[in-house]
């Protein structure tokens, strides 16, 4: 429920007013359900992403996409005090924002099964838009705080 009301409050969930008939695809930047298999976490797709202007743009808006493209893996309140673990990714990109490459830079000591749930928040969000106009190399780290629900956080939303 919060997470709905932080999405709509980014833009990126539509408003009960105006919404298109069921028929039609959603609005550019507005995110569509994937059909659910029983028993498998509920994954968004998403609209293709704007055109980062710099690195912290790009860091942000891959956050973004990250939760938004993850409801129910993902938490976007404050962090606890005592986090479950905290793996470290370095996502290298292709221009077109497409994922290049990804290397764990730090496993958890536990829970190390939160490196591959990290790794498939990134690949879910993707892609985080064109990036052939910024410096290369054309890559960045994404510390992911997971909680004991293992529900993960991207370290770059904490910042703001």
């Amino acid at each position: 429920m919060a997470l709905s009301a932080w999405l709509a409050g980014c833009g990126l969930l539509p408003s009960d007013k105006g919404l298109p008939p069921p028929s039609k695809a959603p609005p550019a930047g507005v995110p569509s359900a994937e059909p659910a298999r029983p028993g498998a976490p509920r994954v968004l797709k998403l609209a293709p992403p704007d055109t980062p202007r710099n690195w912290a743009h790009a860091r942000e808006q891959a956050a973004r996409r990250m939760v938004a493209a993850s409801p129910g893996l993902s938490y976007t309140g404050s962090s606890p005090q005592v986090l479950l673990a905290i793996p470290v990714l370095t996502i290298e990109l292709n221009a077109d924002g497409s994922v290049r490459h990804i290397d764990v830079m730090r496993y958890p000591s536990q829970a190390r099964d939160t490196v591959q749930l990290a790794i498939q928040a990134v690949r879910r969000a993707a892609p985080f838009g064109n990036v052939s106009r910024l410096p290369r190399p054309w890559k960045f780290n994404e510390t992911f705080l997971f909680n004991e629900q293992r529900q993960f956080k991207p370290m770059t939303l904490d910042r703001r």
